[in-house]
């Protein structure tokens, strides 16, 4: 699983192609923390149909806020660049997470 910081999420997400996994989290938000390792699991599962990548929101705020991410944890899936789904905040849990990827491979 990639760690993006501000300086990478254009490369890795924006100008990638096709599908994009991002787990925005911070380090003060329990709930993301404890989704992590579900998401890690996610990445073994899925990880040659869908790239997976976590951005630490606490050192990219302007990113986040950027990307309409406003409430934690977000896990976006982006086509070519452009976002198409999220589930977030009570909604992000392991079996969202998992049909959510599984709409798009």
């Amino acid at each position: 699983m990639l760690s993006l910081d501000k300086n990478i999420f254009e490369e890795e997400v924006l100008k990638a192609e096709g599908y994009v996994l991002v787990d925005f989290w911070s380090e003060g938000c329990e709930p993301c923390k404890a989704l992590m390792p579900d998401i890690e699991e996610l990445s073994k599962v899925y990880g040659d149909k869908i790239k997976f990548c976590k951005l630490d929101t606490a050192k990219a705020r302007r990113l986040a806020i950027k990307q309409k991410v406003l409430g934690l944890p977000t896990i976006a899936i982006y086509k070519d660049g452009e976002k198409i789904d999220e589930v977030t905040k009570d909604d992000a849990n392991k079996a969202n997470v998992e049909n959510m990827i599984k709409k798009y491979i």
